[in-house]
C-alpha cells in the first residue's frame, strides 16, 4: 500500500512538472500572433542588423527580422525575411529602411508609404512578397559626405595648379603694381577733388543764371549776324547781274543798282559796326551777359553831372 502511495506521489509530480516545463516554454515563447513573410532586398551595408530585431510601420512595432542571407540567385543582394502581423496594411508602395537605435548601434526596420501605388500587397507562403530597402538617413549623409570631400580635393588640387609658385610670383607683382597705381592715383583723386569744389562754386546760382542771359543775348546777336550775312550775298548777286548785263543800257543802268548796294552795304555796316562795338565793350557779356544801361533821367537811381539826383 505504502509502494503505491509513493508511486502515485511520484506520478503526480512528474506530471506537474511537465506542466510547468510546457507553461515556461509557450511564457518564454511569448503569445504567437498570425503573421505574414515578407521579404526586405537591399543592396546595402545593414550592420547593426539583427534577427529578432524589431520591425515597425510608421513607427509601430509590427513585427521582427525572422532571417538574414544572401540571395542565392545574386549574391550582391542580401535578403532579409521579416515576419509582420498580418492585419498590417502593406500596399505595393511600401518600402524599408533602416533606423539606428541612439549610440548602441543596434538597428530595426522601418516600413513606410512612398505613395506611389495603394494596391495591398498579397501575402504569399509559398514565395513571400519583396520589398525594396531604400538608403537610411546615415547612408544618404555617407554618400553626400563622400561626394562633397571628393569635390572638395578635386577643388583643393585645381587651387593648387593655379596657386603654383610662378602664378604666385605673378601674383605678388601684380598685387604690388596695383599698390603702386593706388598710391600713385591719390594725387589725381585729390586734384579732381579740389577740381570739383571749384566747379561747384564756379556753377552756382548766380553764375548759371549769367550764363542764361548771356545765351540769350546771343541768340539775336547770332540772328542779326545771319540777316546781315543774306543781305551782303543778295548784294553780291545784284552786282552779278549789273556786271553781266550784255544791254546797251547796262552802264547806264548800273548806277542805280550801285546805289541800291551802297546803301545796303551801309546797313549791313552799321549793324556789323554796332554788334563789334558791344564785343569790345564787353567782351564777357558773351557769358554773362550784356552790362545794365545806366538809369536815364526819371528813372531810379539817375545822377545828373552836377550831382544832383
Amino acid at each position: 500500500m505504502e509502494n503505491k502511495s509513493h508511486a502515485l506521489a511520484a506520478g503526480i509530480f512528474a506530471i506537474l512538472l511537465l506542466a510547468a516545463g510546457l507553461f515556461g516554454i509557450y511564457w518564454l515563447g511569448g503569445v504567437k500572433d498570425a503573421t505574414h513573410d515578407y521579404i526586405v532586398v537591399t543592396r546595402q551595408d545593414i550592420g547593426g542588423l539583427n534577427p529578432q530585431a524589431q520591425v515597425r510601420y510608421r513607427g509601430i512595432r509590427v513585427g521582427k527580422v525572422s532571417d538574414i542571407r544572401l540571395d542565392p540567385e545574386d549574391t550582391a543582394n542580401i535578403l532579409i525575411t521579416i515576419s509582420i502581423n498580418r492585419d498590417v496594411p502593406l500596399t505595393q508602395g511600401t518600402v524599408a529602411k533602416l533606423n539606428y537605435q541612439g549610440v548602441t548601434g543596434l538597428a530595426q526596420i522601418l516600413l513606410l508609404e512612398n505613395g506611389r501605388s495603394v494596391e495591398p500587397l498579397r501575402p504569399d507562403a509559398d514565395k513571400p512578397p519583396r520589398i525594396a530597402m531604400i538608403p537610411s538617413l546615415l547612408d544618404e549623409l555617407s554618400e553626400t559626405g563622400t561626394a562633397t570631400l571628393k569635390e572638395a580635393r578635386q577643388v583643393l588640387a585645381s587651387l593648387d595648379a593655379v596657386l603654383n609658385a610662378e602664378n604666385r610670383r605673378h601674383l605678388t607683382a601684380t598685387l604690388a603694381n596695383l599698390e603702386a597705381a593706388s598710391a600713385g592715383m591719390k594725387p589725381a583723386l585729390d586734384n579732381l577733388n579740389v577740381t570739383l569744389l571749384q566747379m561747384r562754386k564756379l556753377l552756382d546760382e548766380r553764375n548759371v543764371a549769367n550764363l542764361s542771359a548771356a545765351v540769350a543775348e546771343v541768340g539775336p546777336l547770332l540772328a542779326e549776324t545771319r540777316q546781315a550775312v543774306g543781305r551782303m550775298q543778295v548784294a553780291a548777286e545784284k552786282i552779278d547781274v549789273a556786271v553781266g548785263d550784255p544791254s546797251a543800257n547796262g552802264a547806264a543802268a548800273l548806277m542805280p543798282r550801285l546805289n541800291e548796294m551802297a546803301g545796303d552795304f551801309s546797313v549791313t555796316a552799321r549793324q556789323l559796326s554796332r554788334v563789334l562795338r558791344i564785343l569790345e565793350d564787353s567782351p564777357q557779356g558773351l557769358v554773362f551777359g550784356a552790362p545794365a544801361l545806366p538809369p536815364g533821367p526819371g528813372e531810379p537811381g539817375f545822377t545828373a553831372e552836377g550831382g544832383r539826383k
